[in-house]
């Protein structure tokens, strides 16, 4: 056979899936509103697994619906590769070259065709590509139909081809534009392959789509992974299949199916279809349900083999699985075990043993629910010499904890528990004071923010998460050597000069946003040190014309802003229980009042009550309030005169909210 000479033109690499989608179509692409929770050892945009951005590759080309002539050209890519650049170019004849390709496109056919089920592959595409069309004109009732005429020709071999990649994909399309009864009868034909399929590079897809969109079939498939998980965890395919199942589609008693293997092999015989109903019913209780009523020896088989099924996964930390929500259940469990031994010398003595093994990954663990639970209880339970090196793991990673839920959860009980809080300021504050400004722009990083200043304030922080903190105050009382007060106070004195520069240098642009004002009202009222400056910042922002003229609202048209400065005028939060404001001791409102008369002036004072929106009146009204009682009698004979008769009737007869309010007021003034 004649060699076909090689075109001067580089052409580009064809994947063994087809073409690479445009990224314009990539954007459109449909996300997934269920997310694994990422763990906060890494960078958000770096945060997904490669097996994650192998599900993001396929279903793009699903979305963009590759044909299944470009799927055949990827094989043939792979079968015959290009010709390197080394050949000569410089002899070219294009009838040799169509000679070539005539005789290389046969053997590529010939090969093909020689492969198992190559007929019903090749019949297979070519519907598979209409069922798959992202055309506009393919309505819901064509796609049903080639649906139907797809699975038409799978029916009875799905098994046989669904380790291929291209007749994955086909299968995938199936579930994913299919109907139930389609998708159950897919997920009846896989049954006792899905180990396997978990563990192919490709088939690992099809089995989470099954397990999430397949309820019915759903505790089959973690059955057939019984007795395999700890092994399935370790490998490179199949880890991401279990950690997404446990994490984002099963129930209570599912996530049970999965946790069990660590329990060792004597508990994991005890399944749905094993057992009295008795045990059933321990078995939906996880770890305490399995001790429950078990003899010492019994409890010893159990909790060794949980030691040494975590060993094993936390020794292998390369290989993912310490990040997964099911090894940090089974983690909690245990320790949770270990701490109701009823040996205490024993139990501390797992619990160290446990801590030893796993303490260089444990901001691994911090982005899930048990996992932070983990490390809270490691904080709590552990030496002063355990908690500086839990604090020296941690410290690269705070900002990122700062926001995200479960994980700063572990820096709340770091601050609660820590007796060191020299060590705390110095390591811990500034990593969650310096980032600030990033922090207040999302809820969980202005609590971050909040809980240095004022720790578990109803104000911004919820009933549960008060009482999941408050889980650790018991062991707390017992290891802890300073009182709450105290702990509370010199964590905020050493938070309180770098939060209060930020309120200095940021404040005027931060308090136009709803949550950030909430932040600066709260570190105006109870941080410590000189806010002078502070102050000047957020007063000359509302000394600004008034009313603007830009696009830009002033401030007091803010509510969240006006109510900002009406908080800071009248010296604390209102408590509707005692009815009445709560005067924060760090704050003195008349100081504030004075200097709000100095630098907003006579002009913006006035026009905030008359003219624009005017909903500056309560503001006014507590700054008059701010200077009643002695020390204040300047600072009322100068407003007094700013609001004369005339302006007092331009309020009178303005839409002004709270007028009645501020004019009652101005007359007791």
């Amino acid at each position: 056979m004649a060699a076909a000479p090689k075109s001067t033109k580089k052409r580009p690499a064809v994947s063994q899936g087809g073409p690479k989608p445009k990224k314009a179509h990539v954007e459109k692409l449909v996300k997934s509103d269920k997310k694994r929770s990422r763990p906060v050892t890494r960078p958000a945009k770096e945060a997904q697994s490669a097996s994650d951005s192998e599900a993001e590759e396929v279903e793009e080309l699903e979305e963009l619906g590759a044909s299944a002539d470009d799927l055949d050209e990827g094989i043939e890519q792979e079968e015959f590769p290009m010709e390197t650049d080394d050949a000569p170019t410089n002899q070219k004849d294009p009838a040799a070259s169509r000679e070539g390709h005539k005789t290389q496109k046969v053997l590529q056919e010939q090969r093909r065709a020689a492969k198992p089920h190559s007929t019903l592959l090749a019949d297979a595409k070519l519907v598979w590509s209409k069922a798959n069309s992202n055309s506009k004109n393919l309505t819901p009732a064509d796609r049903q139909k080639h649906i139907h005429e797809l699975m038409d020709v799978i029916r009875g071999h799905v098994k046989d081809i669904v380790f291929k990649h291209d007749a994955s994909r086909i299968v995938q399309t199936v579930v994913k534009y299919g109907r139930q009864k389609e998708r159950d009868e897919i997920a009846a034909e896989l049954k006792g392959k899905y180990k396997e399929l978990a563990q192919n590079k490709y088939s690992k897809f099809l089995v989470t789509k099954l397990i999430r969109l397949c309820p019915t079939h759903r505790q089959s498939i973690l059955l057939e992974f019984q007795s395999h998980v700890l092994r399935l965890l370790l490998h490179r395919e199949a880890t991401s299949v279990l950690s997404d199942a446990f994490e984002l589609y099963t129930n209570a008693y599912e996530r049970t199916l999965l946790v069990r293997d660590f329990y060792g092999k004597e508990t994991a015989l005890f399944t749905v279809t094993r057992g009295s109903e008795e045990d059933k019913e321990r078995a939906r209780k996880g770890l305490s349900g399995v001790l429950e009523g078990a003899d010492p020896e019994r409890r010893k088989r159990v909790l060794t083999s949980m030691k040494d099924a975590l060993t094993s996964i936390f020794n292998n930390s390369d290989k993912g699985a310490v990040t997964h929500a099911v090894v940090h259940r089974a983690l909690w469990e245990y320790i949770v075990a270990v701490t109701k031994t009823p040996d205490e010398a024993e139990g501390e003595k797992q619990l160290r043993e446990i801590f030893e093994v796993c303490q260089d990954v444990l901001a691994e663990l911090v982005h899930t629910k048990d996992g932070s639970r983990v490390v809270r209880e490691f904080l709590a339970r552990g030496s002063a010499k355990d908690r500086k090196q839990i604090l020296k793991v941690l410290k690269p990673h705070v900002e990122r904890m700062c926001i995200d839920d479960e994980a700063q959860m572990v820096l709340f009980t770091a601050l609660d528990v820590i007796d060191d809080t020299k060590l705390v300021v110095k390591t811990l504050v500034p990593e969650m004071t310096s980032p600030a400004d990033t922090l207040c722009q999302t809820p969980q990083g202005r609590r971050a923010l909040l809980y240095l200043i004022v720790p578990r304030t109803r104000r911004h922080f919820t009933p549960a998460q008060i009482a999941s903190l408050a889980e650790t105050d018991e062991i707390r009382a017992r290891t802890s050597k300073k009182t709450q007060e105290i702990r509370e106070a010199e964590i905020r004195a050493g938070a309180s000069e770098a939060l209060i520069k930020w309120v200095k240098d940021k404040g005027g642009l931060r308090l136009r946003e709803t949550g950030a004002s909430l932040v600066l009202t709260e570190i105006m009222l109870f941080a410590e040190g000189d806010k002078t400056a502070a102050s000047e910042t957020l007063l000359r922002a509302a000394s600004a014309e008034y009313p603007t003229d830009d696009h830009s609202p002033h401030p007091i048209d803010l509510p969240h802003s006006s109510r900002m400065y009406k908080t800071l005028l009248q010296g604390g939060h209102f408590n509707r229980a005692a009815a009445g404001v709560e005067k924060a001791a760090g704050w003195d409102a008349r100081a504030f009042a004075a200097q709000f008369m100095e630098t907003v002036g006579k002009e913006v004072c006035v026009g905030m009550c008359t003219k624009g929106e005017c909903n500056g009146a309560f503001v006014v009204a507590e700054l008059c309030e701010s200077l009643m009682g002695d020390g204040g009698e300047a600072g009322r004979k100068t407003l007094k005169g700013w609001f004369g008769p005339a302006a007092v009737k331009q309020i009178q007869n303005g839409e002004a909210k709270g007028k009645k309010i501020l004019v009652e007021k101005i007359a007791a003034l």
